[in-house]
């Protein structure tokens, strides 16, 4: 019985330290976000589509 609980009590660090590990990785990502397109490139393409439907 005294070697099941140490087992058990090993496995449990094992998986708490993984756990720890993987969401200090995923706190550490670097996102990146697309710049907006620029003003006058979403009034061309907005009349042009307004134009190609009539």
């Amino acid at each position: 019985m005294g070697i099941s609980m140490f087992v058990s009590i090993v496995g449990t660090i094992v998986v708490l330290i993984l756990t720890i590990i993987t969401i200090t990785k995923g706190y550490g990502y670097k996102h990146t976000v697309d710049e907006l397109p620029e003003e006058e490139e979403q009034s061309t393409t907005y009349e042009a589509s307004k134009e190609s439907s009539r």
